[in-house]
């Protein structure tokens, strides 16, 4: 383990700065306007120091001021201490311009709500770097991959996290205008088994959800599991089975009519969808407008 350093021997170190300049230009007055101080205020900075060492770091020749030995000396160890944690802030301040912000979020939100968003975000926010990472299963927000996740959770996460709701967990059934026409004038949600269901192997249980909220006997028995919404949305722009949506992720297809909901009833499904950050980084600067933008976002399609 490193040796606790002994902060009582250090100097006054807003101190360093004056005497610095002062060192380099041989004038307080020089000193005050390079540091957009006054003449006194730099003179008390150099009484502080001497004080502290106990030793006269100046002494006047004709209208210049110059260092002292001692004050040669310390002056060395003063601009290398500074040089370095200029160099040290630099290194951090290049490091915080240059990293992106990280978004973690899952295939079809991506895809089908996030991705136009995120580019009318950068186009407002040019400065604002985005690295966007996907998942196709994985519910959980990996804190250690992003910085903010656009996810689906059931629960309110813990205290440590902030969130943001964006939209409800909503299940409605959907499929091509083709399948919907198999169905004749006013069909009622049982009439859906009567159609090819795809189902998606994480979220197995949506069915059961949807026929349940309808009231309608449901055994599975869909011949056809994949592994991402988007997945079953191109079987279903296909023409070739129903999909059950769980967010605003069809709003364009709806619109031009590539897709139709077959009946009416949706379920509510428990939770929602939301961003999701750590507390600590809510308020800065680059997660706070990305966050409100998105935000914005939530009744457009």
């Amino acid at each position: 383990m490193t040796d606790k350093i002994d902060l009582r021997k250090l100097p006054p170190l807003n101190a360093l700065k004056g005497f610095e300049a002062t060192t380099r230009r041989h004038s307080v007055r020089e000193a005050a306007d390079e540091l957009c101080l006054t003449h006194p205020a730099i003179s008390y900075q150099i009484q502080l120091l001497e004080e502290d060492f106990g030793i006269q770091l100046f002494t006047r020749e004709g209208r210049s001021i110059v260092p002292t030995p001692e004050g040669r000396i310390f002056y060395g160890y003063a601009r290398k201490a500074l040089e370095l944690l200029i160099e040290g802030a630099e290194t951090i301040r290049s490091a915080r311009r240059e990293r992106p912000l990280r978004v973690q979020t899952y295939v079809t939100a991506s895809l089908r709500w996030l991705a136009p968003r995120i580019t009318a975000f950068s186009k407002t926010r040019p400065d604002i770097k985005l690295l966007l990472s996907t998942c196709a299963a994985d519910w959980d927000f990996d804190e250690s991959l992003a910085d903010v996740g656009l996810v689906y959770r059931e629960t309110q996460p813990q205290s440590e996290y902030a969130w943001e709701p964006l939209f409800d967990y909503r299940l409605f059934p959907v499929c091509a205008p083709q399948l919907r026409a198999r169905l004749g004038d006013q069909p009622e949600p049982r009439d859906l088994l009567e159609l090819p269901l795809v189902t998606i192997y994480s979220e197995s249980r949506q069915w059961d959800l949807w026929f349940e909220a309808a009231g309608v006997p449901y055994k599975p028995n869909s011949q056809l599991v994949v592994d991402t919404l988007a997945l079953a949305l191109e079987f279903a722009l296909e023409g070739n089975a129903v999909a059950l949506v769980n967010g605003p992720f069809v709003d364009a297809e709806l619109a031009s009519g590539r897709l139709v909901r077959p009946v009416a009833h949706e379920a509510q499904g428990p939770g929602s969808w939301g961003l999701i950050c750590r507390r600590e980084l809510r308020e800065t600067a680059r997660v706070a407008a990305f966050i409100e933008f998105l935000t914005g976002e939530r009744t457009t399609r």
